[in-house]
């Protein structure tokens, strides 16, 4: 039986295990999400929806690398890629909520129509652009951790996701 150290094989199982662990990370993200929801009854607002879908796609981005597990360099960088563009994006859109949530009254746009409806009856680009002005919905705060609100805690996470898409996908055999 032979137990010697093969740097190789340490590699490949680290990367394999970073790319499982942020899939799990968001996972465990989206079932925080969901029992805030359901268990608190917490209705999720627009801006909250849009940070899900960013997290779903970043989580579905790590399930894919660990899947594929590609030993090309190329292919791995396109999944590190992709995985920083997805959560670069819930980033983007949890920092317009925060923005949204300190803007002093009267800054924000009163409660408009409701996303379904929304989606029903407007272009996506023109949903995309109602969304992302955010609304009164947007701005009330009902949780906190720490003394800071969930798009605060969505943020950090989106960007430790990042992190560990690089480290996992960016590096050479």
């Amino acid at each position: 039986m032979n137990l010697s150290f093969d740097s190789r094989q340490s590699w490949w199982l680290q990367t394999r295990t970073l790319n499982l662990a942020g899939f799990l990370w968001c996972a465990g993200l989206m079932a925080y999400a969901l029992f805030v929801q359901y268990g608190l009854r917490e209705e999720p607002c627009p801006l909250c929806i849009l940070q899900r879908v960013a997290v779903i796609t970043t989580g579905v981005m790590f399930l894919l690398a660990w899947l594929h597990n590609p030993a090309s360099a190329g292919m791995r960088r396109v999944y590190s890629t992709l995985i920083v563009l997805a959560a670069l994006a819930g980033v983007g859109v949890a920092a317009r909520h925060i923005y949204v949530i300190n803007a002093p009254p009267g800054a924000v746009a009163e409660c408009g129509a409701s996303l379904e409806y929304m989606m029903d009856v407007l272009p996506l680009h023109e949903v995309l652009g109602k969304v992302l002005s955010g609304s009164g919905e947007c701005a009330k705060v009902t949780w906190r951790f720490l003394g800071f609100s969930m798009p605060f805690w969505v943020l950090l996470n989106l960007l430790g996701l990042a992190a560990v898409g690089v480290l996992a996908n960016w590096r050479k055999r």
